[in-house]
């Protein structure tokens, strides 16, 4: 394929228009299946539809679970020389608002359940599905998709793509906003496509059949559905992630490539009777990203999925998916590790003393970093003035030159004058077996300052106490690590982008302290403290 210039016109118009390109499911796990052909010709008609109303540069949000018509809206609006903007439509509506405020979008397209929280001031295109008779009414002033595009659906020729500019964006990828008010990472055509070919390059994935179900608005799915694009593999689109639809899919459609956060193949483990029944072996790939994952569900994973080669992937949105990669001498990569330094990307860990060969915060440089944050001034500067990105992730680095991922430096806590990566502790606790998955969060003390607490999914028909716990992190791990407080919990809440939702256990863990304090009126009690 001859590359193009614009990151929206990705599928090649010179191969099969016939080939299948997506089967997008809704939420019932009805199909409709998209050729190359029909889908380029979707995002066409988006594109001259915007054209025709709009100017280059102006932005365009896209609030909305994962369909075919999602995907050709963001290619169409790239096309035009528009910016994309996908909104996580999990946020609360206040902060929905914030952030199409923020972006300065002029349109919103929307599917029916998230046309409510579209603002009320901007014009609205629900898609389709809004359309259906026994669906709900559009609000007021929308179009639907349908109407939307049809003056321009039948072109005898197709639509030109506008030409960037060098660094002009074709996205803007909004932060979850767990640590604060979500910021825009804006991303040029150049830096993305350098991200597809590169990726091309070493990953032949014409003939995968690739399982998308994470959100569209995080760069995990967004990403890999514009190499899927490029490479004309096949891709199964799930509108959000449902464990019992993720796995039907692999087994309805014999899906041979996945890409999933640790949290989505947790909760697939506990679907022990679909699993009985469901044959896996098609699976020939799994990528695990956008979160650490522990020993044991890594265990657990190869033992779901004998067949699968497990990626164990690093990437950010503002630095890309591009960080890591194999050994050139072909060593095998230990089974944490996130692999060796891609050869087209700069890395360097740095700490308090400066750099480090060994430990430290993960700065990097290459061709597919973002171009700022949007709308921003109030933030420091996250690139050097060389050029690296600081990631705000710690890792190590071995003596070949692997590197492990530690924990994310924002997550880290002191307690008692040591430093706490709750994901060291998460680890440690993962290998009892009769845990499922930990999460550890910081409380406050009196004496330490802040002290390690953990909350724990124990497995199906597994019995265990909160003594056996601290017992087997004093065994394994120093004693300043144990969890002082032990919760069970029949699952780990999750965010938005599927990551477990530690801001939310934070808070619980708080709530549940309080809980346990004595009252004033307990005549001679004292405070309890653990060490």
């Amino acid at each position: 394929m001859t590359f193009p210039t614009n990151l929206g016109a990705l599928i090649d118009r010179g191969a099969d228009p016939q080939a299948l390109a997506l089967i997008g499911l809704d939420s019932q796990f009805n199909e409709t299946r998209y050729t190359f052909g029909a889908l380029e010709a979707l995002a066409d008609a988006v594109a001259r539809s915007l054209r025709a109303q709009y100017e280059p540069g102006e932005r365009v949000a896209v609030l909305a679970a994962n369909s075919a018509q999602y995907i050709a809206t963001m290619l169409g609006i790239m096309r035009a020389g528009l910016v994309a903007v996908p909104v996580n439509f999990k946020f609360p509506p206040a902060l929905i608002a914030d952030v199409i405020a923020d972006s300065g979008a002029r349109l919103v397209f929307s599917d029916a359940p998230r046309a409510p929280h579209a603002p009320q001031a901007l014009p609205l295109v629900v898609f389709d599905p809004a359309s259906l008779p026994d669906g709900p009414a559009l609000p007021p002033g929308s179009v639907t998709f349908s109407a939307f595009i049809a003056a321009h659906v039948a072109h005898d020729t197709p639509f030109e793509p506008h030409p960037p500019a060098q660094g002009e964006a074709a996205l803007i990828l909004y932060t979850s906003g767990s640590t604060g008010r979500p910021k825009g990472v804006v991303l040029s055509h150049q830096s993305h496509l350098w991200v597809v070919q590169t990726r091309l390059a070493t990953q032949a994935l014409a003939d995968e059949r690739i399982l998308i179900a994470a959100p569209l608005f995080h760069m995990n799915a967004l990403a890999l559905v514009f190499l899927a694009l490029a490479a004309r593999a096949t891709t199964v689109l799930l509108p959000q992630f449902d464990a019992r639809h993720y796995i039907r899919a692999i087994n309805t459609y014999r899906c041979t490539w996945l890409t999933a956060v640790p949290p989505m193949i947790a909760m697939m483990l506990q679907e022990r009777e679909l699993l009985k029944q469901t044959d896996l072996s098609s699976v020939r790939f799994v990528r695990m990203g956008s979160a650490p994952v522990s020993p044991a569900l890594l265990a657990q994973t190869h033992a779901l999925l004998p067949n699968a080669k497990v990626i164990n992937a690093y990437g950010t949105t503002e630095g890309g998916p591009v960080v890591f990669g194999p050994h050139p001498q072909g060593l095998p990569a230990p089974a944490m590790s996130v692999g060796y330094a891609h050869p087209l990307v700069d890395i360097r860990l740095v700490n308090e003393q400066g750099w480090s060969p060994y430990e430290g915060e993960l700065q990097l440089r290459s061709a597919g970093l973002m171009s700022g944050y949007h709308n921003r001034p109030d933030l420091p500067p996250p690139i050097t003035a060389d050029g690296y990105y600081r990631t705000g992730d710690v890792f190590r680095r071995d003596e070949q030159g692997f590197y492990t991922f530690v924990g994310r430096r924002d997550d880290m806590f002191v307690s008692g004058g040591e430093n706490i990566f709750p994901g060291e502790i998460e680890k440690m606790l993962e290998r009892h077996p009769a845990i499922e998955q930990a999460c550890v969060v910081p409380v406050v003390d009196d004496i330490k300052g802040t002290k390690p607490v953990a909350f724990v999914v124990i497995k199906p028909d597994a019995a265990l106490e909160e003594a056996q716990v601290k017992a087997f992190a004093l065994e394994h791990a120093p004693a300043y690590q144990h969890p002082r407080h032990v919760w069970f919990v029949a699952a780990l809440p999750l965010a938005s982008t599927n990551k477990i939702d530690r801001g939310r256990l934070k808070a619980e863990a708080a709530q549940r302290l309080a809980a346990l304090a004595p009252t004033p009126s307990d005549p001679g009690s004292t405070p309890g403290r653990q060490p």
